[in-house]
């Protein structure tokens, strides 16, 4: 009798998590949580966001075919994620305003916004508040500004609209100007969680402000834990105004940060723009900017400075409607270690927009050969009669020309590639309007700078 030897079953395959495309967002937004904000609400805000949230389900994660292939999402693990939802029957906490500010609003994660606003800046009407108290005062005047405000062709605008639990309105009435500058700050980082934000600044003709808005790490932040930070902030300039906005993004390591801004800028009006991002795992921003009217003014700079797996993906728009209208956006980059950023710019010429004067420009400096940056600039040109319509962009190592000028001064090599950098992106430190936080940036540039080159780093300049 012949034995059969008994089929030894192959051992299962190792599971693997499923594969994602580059541009898939694992982030899904409830829609239980989108009625249960609604819940309360005027009904065209209830709408508004019933639209925003089919608007999320069905657009492309990058509406400008020019981009498309240089979207990267997978370090965004999101699907666990949950947004947090506001208290309704909190107030906001009054606190001390600090030196040389007009007013401060505090957000820590789903808490209780802590503002003061200076007696000063009370007598003249300006307006710092949760924008849930401004949209159940004035509620026709939150319509008129947040209805069909955010981009429509935008995934990640659609999702802001759809989902904010938290905000700010920051109003200056026509003809006031602030000597000193309103801070709006949130801590953000508790593991498994989305904060959903909206900041609104609107200035009256003639006003003249300055705001900086910083996002940090809050005390719940966890190192390994990420989490969703989502924020707008929408400008709406009248005539004669102006307006210096800087931003600091300094949250924490695995935080994943989807940044939207848009801004409307009236007759003869001047926004200046100072972005620097510093912090996050992923960080996807978009600016927006709309010079409507005629004589209108947009300066922008924008800076990255990348580490360890870090991604940048930043776009900028800027469309010139008006006569006479001038715009200068300047995007640099610096990458250590593995980092990677995306700088994409189009500047739009309508022809309306005779006499238009506009600059792109958009420089990465790669301190790894294993950091990747891409810069694409592009012009879209429909009014022949302008002043200027230019582009430019590089992207590579330090300057060894610069480096060997520095070296024959005696400087050490090491500190001459940490002036050379810092340098490179000093532009931006200079334009942000509060002196305090321009220390804190040149501090937090600095070490970033000294923890690539630390013993164990693996960057190589």
């Amino acid at each position: 009798m012949t034995e059969v030897a008994e089929a030894s079953t192959p051992a299962s395959p190792r599971s693997r998590p499923a594969r994602r495309g580059v541009g898939e967002l694992s982030y899904r937004l409830d829609p239980e949580v989108v009625e249960r904000l609604a819940a309360g609400e005027p009904a065209w805000l209830a709408e508004d966001r019933r639209a925003a949230l089919e608007a999320f389900g069905t657009l492309p994660i990058e509406p400008n075919q020019l981009y498309t292939s240089y979207v990267d999402l997978r370090g965004a693990d999101l699907g666990e994620v949950v947004a947090w939802e506001p208290s309704r029957d909190a107030a906001p906490n009054a606190s001390g305003v600090t030196d040389g500010t007009a007013a401060t609003a505090s957000f820590v994660e789903d808490g209780v916004p802590s503002i003061a606003i200076t007696d000063e800046a009370l007598r003249a009407g300006v307006r710092v508040v949760p924008l849930a108290d401004f949209v159940r005062e004035e509620p026709d005047a939150a319509r008129a500004l947040l209805r069909d405000a955010l981009p429509v062709d935008d995934r990640l605008a659609q999702l802001s609209r759809a989902a904010w639990s938290h905000g700010v309105l920051v109003r200056v009435p026509a003809g006031v100007r602030l000597d000193h500058p309103i801070v709006v700050r949130w801590a953000v980082g508790a593991p498994g969680r989305a904060l959903h934000a909206r900041t609104v600044v609107e200035l009256g003709d003639g006003a003249a402000a300055s705001l900086v808005e910083e996002i940090v790490a809050s005390d719940a932040a966890r190192p390994g834990s990420q989490a969703l930070f989502t924020s707008t902030s929408e400008i709406h300039l009248g005539a004669g105004s102006r307006l210096a906005m800087a931003s600091l993004q300094e949250a924490g390591p695995d935080q994943v940060v989807f940044q939207q801004r848009r801004a409307t800028i009236g007759e003869g009006a001047d926004l200046r723009w100072a972005l620097a991002q510093l912090g996050g795992r992923l960080v996807r921003s978009r600016v927006d900017n709309v010079l409507a009217g005629d004589r209108s003014t947009v300066e922008q700079v924008e800076i990255v400075f990348g580490a360890g797996e870090q991604l940048h993906d930043l776009t900028s728009y800027t469309r010139h409607v008006g006569r006479d209208t001038t715009g200068q956006l300047l995007s640099k980059g610096v990458l250590l270690d593995k980092a990677r950023s995306y700088l994409k710019g189009l500047i739009t010429i309508e022809r309306s927009a005779v006499g238009t004067d506009s600059y792109l420009g958009e420089f990465g400096m790669n301190l790894s050969k294993h950091s990747r940056a891409v810069a694409i600039p592009s012009l879209e040109i429909d009014q022949p009669d302008c002043r200027r319509a230019a582009h430019a962009s590089s992207v590579g190592p330090i300057d060894e020309t610069q480096l060997f000028y520095l070296e024959t001064r005696g400087i050490d090599p090491m500190e001459a590639r940490k002036f050379i950098v810092l340098g490179f992106l000093e532009p931006v430190v200079v334009r942000v309007p509060l002196e305090e936080a321009q220390d804190r940036l040149r501090d937090a540039l600095e070490a970033k700078w000294a923890a690539g080159f630390a013993p164990g780093a693996a960057t190589a300049a």
